[in-house]
């Protein structure tokens, strides 16, 4: 999947990814989704060493290793993959350069 993100505000970011598929028949599918990300909740996965924009697309692998982006929120905070995902943080930080 290839994916594009674009800050709409300091905190706000769209995310618009499209996943060809294979076999016999080939298909697109495009998804947008809108992903807030606080200021502090970037600082607690990241200690600031890598954006925002950076932060979620080592979030968006990190979900897609999981499952298709048809599944994932529309619209979420970025918190919220914990819950659904007991150790992405944890998978985070450890992505994130020290």
């Amino acid at each position: 999947m290839s994916i594009d993100i674009k800050a709409q505000t300091d905190v706000t970011f769209a995310v618009t990814g499209t996943v060809t598929g294979t076999g016999t028949v080939s298909a697109s599918t495009h998804t947008t989704h809108i992903v807030t990300v606080s200021d502090d909740y970037h600082y607690t996965l990241t200690k600031g060493v890598i954006s925002k924009e950076q932060l979620i697309a080592l979030s968006f692998d990190f979900l897609l290793a999981r499952e298709p982006n048809i599944s994932i929120l529309a619209r979420f905070e970025l918190p919220v993959i914990a819950r659904y995902f007991p150790e992405y943080e944890t998978d985070i930080v450890a992505l994130c350069p020290s």
